[in-house]
């Protein structure tokens, strides 16, 4: 914690101060163009890669990136709370689902279910994205091996991106040509962004 603390105080005396009137401005509203949901990952930091600033991503995080259908949860759901600001307040353009590699939560998803007992909230939410261990399944069988790994984790986006088009305003806008969407995948060791393209259906590198 002390090297939060300390990082905490060279922000307010060197880049805050150099960047006041900046931050004065920003205090007044927000106007991103981009909805960002990726996984709660420490190793995926979204405007690092990007190298975006302050108010340029609506940012979204959670465990494996993953998206509940719409109405998929009962109770309360931050995930599609967020969603919908985004698209209906904030009006953003474009919604990226970014991927990533060595994702513990897609480890999880293809193991045993037993692994997770202790973890009720885990294992429910982990549940959600069953349909890509299905497909991933039924695709390889049950082997477990890195080229498989990195196969679900490019499919849980994939997923996730269907998902987000079964939330009727999200469709909507969609349709309309005032929303778009699109997969992106983080290669944490090789510093590698890629991004999904339908006409080759493959993620290709950007660059």
């Amino acid at each position: 914690m002390e090297r939060l603390y300390k990082g905490v105080l060279k922000f307010q005396e060197s880049y805050f101060k150099k960047e006041e009137d900046f931050f004065r401005r920003l205090s007044k509203r927000q106007d991103p163009d981009v909805l960002f949901m990726t996984c709660s990952d420490s190793r995926v930091d979204p405007q690092l890669v990007t190298q975006s600033g302050p108010g340029d991503l609506f940012i979204l995080r959670n465990i494996g990136n993953i998206i509940p259908p719409f109405d998929a949860l009962k109770d309360k759901n931050s995930t599609a709370a967020a969603i919908e600001y985004a698209v209906k307040v904030l009006k953003v353009s474009d919604i990226i689902v970014c991927g990533h590699s060595n994702c513990g939560a897609k480890k999880a998803l293809l193991g045993d279910e037993k692994e997770l007992e202790g973890m009720p909230h885990l294992r429910d939410w982990l549940r959600i994205a069953h349909p890509v261990k299905e497909h991933v399944v039924g695709v390889f069988g049950n082997e477990a091996t890195e080229v498989i790994q990195h196969y679900t984790e490019k499919e849980n986006v994939l997923e996730q991106l269907e998902n987000i088009e079964t939330y009727p305003f999200a469709d909507e806008a969609i349709k309309a040509g005032d929303l778009f969407l699109h997969g992106w995948y983080f290669d944490i060791g090789t510093g590698c962004m890629s991004a999904y393209v339908p006409s080759s259906n493959r993620f290709e590198l950007i660059k």
